[in-house]
């Protein structure tokens, strides 16, 4: 099974920087920490819990609190945001999604340059991983940024949102450049405005536009 979280440590750019961003929610059991955006400064709970549950776990409260705004009082199945043990193939899939949503992301915001690539590769090859799961990571930095194979990762609504999620959580999204992605990406992924904007109230970043999120709804 691909070691998610390996690859994810992997990626750090700063280790030991961190910023709590998690409000709400009960402190959202498996909240997403980040250290000033970027890929790769994913501390606190998720080291805990897992990436892939935690990002999950983000996804998952801010799904259940846009339905509860909707009147939906209906509790949303756990298990379609992160597969339980059992299903080892289904949340290396998701993970993989992940991963591949989060380092778009970072392309998109210029996280990643050609001297952070090599830094990466140096990490990669120092650390305890397949040659796969190292092929993998090569692959997805090395490739020009792809929406497509990002929204093509959203096979249900669900993951649909957690692949937002992971994005939004890969960058701090405060230029322009960063907004305009993120905007395209919801409209691609067909999210409702509504369900962008609680997934960056959970994860203490400031919405966006309610009029570009209800224009790209469209696309």
């Amino acid at each position: 099974m691909f070691n998610i979280d390996g690859i994810i440590k992997a990626l750090q750019t700063d280790p030991n920087a961190q910023r709590t961003a998690m409000t709400g929610a009960a402190g959202l059991a498996a909240g997403m920490l980040l250290s000033g955006g970027g890929l790769g400064k994913l501390v606190g709970n998720a080291a805990k819990v897992g990436a892939v549950a935690a990002i999950g776990g983000l996804a998952y409260s801010a799904w259940q609190n846009y339905q509860k705004q909707q009147g939906n009082t209906a509790p949303a199945n756990p298990d379609a945001f992160t597969p339980p043990p059992q299903a080892g193939a289904a949340a290396e899939d998701l993970g993989k999604k992940l991963v591949r949503a989060m380092i778009a992301a970072a392309k998109a915001d210029g996280q990643i340059d050609a001297d952070e690539k090599q830094r990466i590769f140096k990490r990669l090859e120092t650390m305890p991983l397949s040659a796969d799961e190292k092929a993998f990571v090569f692959d997805e930095l090395s490739g020009p940024l792809n929406l497509d194979a990002v929204v093509a990762g959203a096979d249900t609504p669900e993951h649909a949102a957690e692949i937002y999620a992971a994005s939004l959580v890969a960058m701090h999204p405060d230029t322009e450049t960063e907004r305009n992605y993120l905007t395209t990406l919801a409209g691609r992924l067909r999210l409702d405005p509504g369900l962008v904007a609680e997934i960056h109230r959970t994860a203490g970043h400031p919405p966006l536009a309610s009029a570009d999120l209800t224009s790209s709804s469209n696309v």
